[in-house]
């Protein structure tokens, strides 16, 4: 299938070297991201890195369960943002509907200060 040379080989070793530097990049935004949106998005690009170096791996090593290992992790980083920006639509919707009652219990009580 794949013939290993010395060429492939450091070419192989540098494109994980170069991807784990990026995946660094990607843990730092994650970490000092000002918005919730950035950590989402650096993340979901961690995630899509690790499918990267695992596919690599697949061809450098010449294992196919790697593919199969591949495939998962992608469809579990994929529910794992879904459900996460889930969550996080709820929760907003939740501070929203919140704050209108507040400001409708303010309105109301204001209105009957006004009366007395």
């Amino acid at each position: 299938m794949f013939a290993a040379t010395t060429y492939s080989t450091i070419f192989f070793i540098i494109i994980m070297i170069v991807l784990s530097i990026i995946i660094s990049f990607c843990l730092l935004r994650a970490i000092l991201g000002p918005r919730f949106t950035d950590r989402l998005v650096a993340a979901n690009m961690i995630g899509v890195k690790a499918i990267v170096f695992i596919a690599i791996l697949t061809v450098f090593l010449e294992e196919g369960f790697l593919a199969d290992v591949c495939l998962i992790y992608a469809m579990l980083s994929f529910l794992a943002v879904v459900i996460i920006s889930r969550i996080v639509v709820l929760r907003e919707r939740n501070e929203k509907s919140r704050n209108i009652i507040k400001i409708e219990i303010e309105d109301r009580s204001q209105e009957e200060a006004k009366k007395e």
